[in-house]
C-alpha cells in the first residue's frame, strides 16, 4: 500500500510567517462559510411567511457555505505543499466563485426586499 505524504512531509520548511499566513487564510475561508451558514439559517427562520425568494436566498447561502467549507482544507494543503516544494502557489477559482455567489445572494436579497 502506498504511503500518502502529508502537507508537512516533503520539501523544506518554509518561513513560519508564510505557513501562519496560509493558516489564517484557511481560517478566513471557514469563518466566511460559517457566516454564510448563519445567514442562511437566519433567513429561513426569521423571514416571515416563507416565499420562493426567501427559500432561494437561504439555499444560496447554505450551498455557498458548503462549497467554501469543502474547499478550504484542500486549498490550504495545496498551498502548504507548494511552499514546501518551492513551487509557485497554485491558482484558485474560489475568489471568483465567492464573488459570483455573493452577487447572487445580494441580488436575491434585493428582490426579496422589493417584492415583499
Amino acid at each position: 500500500m502506498a504511503e500518502i505524504n502529508g502537507p508537512h512531509d516533503d520539501g523544506s520548511e518554509p518561513d513560519y510567517r508564510f505557513t501562519l499566513a496560509n493558516e489564517r487564510t484557511f481560517l478566513a475561508w471557514l469563518r466566511t462559510a460559517l457566516g454564510l451558514l448563519a445567514g442562511g439559517v437566519a433567513v429561513h427562520q426569521l423571514v416571515p411567511g416563507p416565499t420562493a425568494l426567501s427559500t432561494v436566498l437561504a439555499g444560496l447561502c447554505v450551498v455557498l457555505a458548503a462549497v467554501l467549507a469543502a474547499s478550504a482544507y484542500p486549498r490550504w494543503r495545496q498551498v502548504q505543499t507548494a511552499m514546501r516544494a518551492g513551487r509557485p502557489l497554485p491558482k484558485s477559482g474560489m475568489p471568483i466563485l465567492l464573488t459570483a455567489g455573493i452577487l447572487a445572494i445580494t441580488l436575491t436579497a434585493a428582490a426579496l426586499v422589493v417584492f415583499s
